[in-house]
């Protein structure tokens, strides 16, 4: 018997759904409706009679040796759900479900028989349509399920431990030099672009930082922003999901930053205008993002999708050199590297968990640190190239 109840949460009614599975076990299914919690009672308990009636259970498959590869790896996905982020989730299950299930499903090759040659024919084939990345990132999702099926004892070994990889695609990002930094800043200006543009060409924030930044993280009396809060879109199920949370990307990512003089002229004189949008629109005032910054008139948030479509059309109708958002953050390391600051210093800047990182991607642009060299051996070598002369 499938059962199920309505629950708020951050002011949005939500459809809580309870079932036993195949093995007897208590299971909850949660799935938002959409609505603001105000006024909207009786169309969310319609909404949760509906997906009662039309929800099945789903199957659970118990591995074994003698079950389809394909069907192995969506047993796997489930397993593996629990134990890591929503956001890792969703880019596993679009891989395995999207891509990897559908190719072994078709060939209908049992996990038993699964040899590395199989995987490497995968492998082939995809690297006719896809990058060599893409498939690295398929080949972990694989290593990893089979890893798991040797611990398990339904296979010997892991016959993708094999594999040939393709080579990782070196990666080189679009940048915007300080000129055309400052063409952004003023055709951002007065739109909903403003701010996200100029935390992530200044500060060098991610997407889903500037989007998740927070007045509870500005520091006016000492002059300080915190980056200790993100807003992401995933999606599970074929659903886009967005999630606020209180982590970013890795624990460096983490990090205080000082506030400079201008822009904390432009966020206090934003945070009076917020207050009078407040106190205009009163009740259509959309109270759930209070404590963002990166808010509508109407008090709603910026959502990552949006900014990701509206960004573009922001440089093309200013007649800006077409870049993505997160090339603003590439902008920001290629105006500290051209004005002498040191790798070093640039990876706590951006919130890079390891040195290499930052050195591997941006040290084709380190010109001052390659003059410093050709001086040293000018220097080291007077005599010699004296000669030459």
């Amino acid at each position: 018997m499938v059962a199920g109840h309505l629950q708020e949460k951050s002011g949005i009614y939500y459809m809580v759904i309870s079932y036993h599975d195949q093995n007897g076990k208590r299971k909850t299914k949660w799935t938002s409706t959409g609505l603001p919690v105000k006024g909207n009672k009786k169309k969310a308990e319609k909404m949760l009679m509906e997906l009662r009636n039309s929800f099945e259970v789903p199957e659970v498959l118990t591995p074994s040796d003698d079950m389809l590869f394909s069907d192995f790896m969506l047993r796997w996905l489930e397993i593996v759900r629990p134990t890591i982020a929503v956001t890792t989730y969703s880019s596993y299950s679009n891989m395995v479900k999207g891509v990897v299930v559908p190719y072994f499903k078709q060939r209908g090759i049992m996990l038993r028989d699964l040899k590395a040659t199989d995987i490497q024919a995968f492998y082939m084939e995809q690297l006719k349509r896809v990058k060599a990345n893409s498939v690295i990132h398929y080949h972990a999702n694989i290593h990893k399920a089979l890893k798991y099926a040797v611990k398990i004892e339904l296979i010997d070994s892991n016959p993708a431990d094999k594999i040939e990889r393709p080579k990782k695609d070196h990666f080189v990002g679009s940048f915007y030099d300080s000129k055309e930094v400052q063409e952004l800043f003023e055709a951002a200006k007065g739109t909903k672009l403003e701010i996200p543009v100029f935390l992530g060409a200044f500060y060098g924030l991610r997407r889903s930082e500037a989007l998740g930044l927070k007045w509870s993280a500005i520091d006016f009396d000492n002059n300080t922003i915190t980056i200790r809060h993100t807003v992401t879109t995933c999606t599970i199920d074929g659903k886009h999901v967005q999630l606020a949370q209180d982590t970013t990307k890795t624990k460096s990512s983490m990090r205080t930053l000082p506030l400079v003089p201008v822009f904390k002229e432009k966020l206090l004189k934003l945070q009076e205008e917020q207050k009078e949008y407040r106190r205009v629109c009163g009740k259509c005032y959309d109270k759930r993002y209070t404590d963002y910054i990166c808010v509508d008139e109407m008090g709603t948030l910026i959502s990552p999708h949006y900014l990701t479509s509206a960004f573009p059309k922001l440089l093309e109708k200013n007649g800006l050199r077409r870049i993505r958002f997160h090339d603003l953050r590439h902008s920001c390391a290629s105006l500290l590297l051209a004005n002498g600051v040191p790798m070093k210093q640039i990876q706590e800047w951006l919130g890079h968990s390891d040195f290499s990182t930052t050195a591997n991607v941006y040290a084709h642009l380190d010109y001052n640190s390659k003059l410093s060299s050709a001086d040293a051996m000018v220097n080291g070598l007077k005599g010699a190239l004296s000669a030459i002369n």
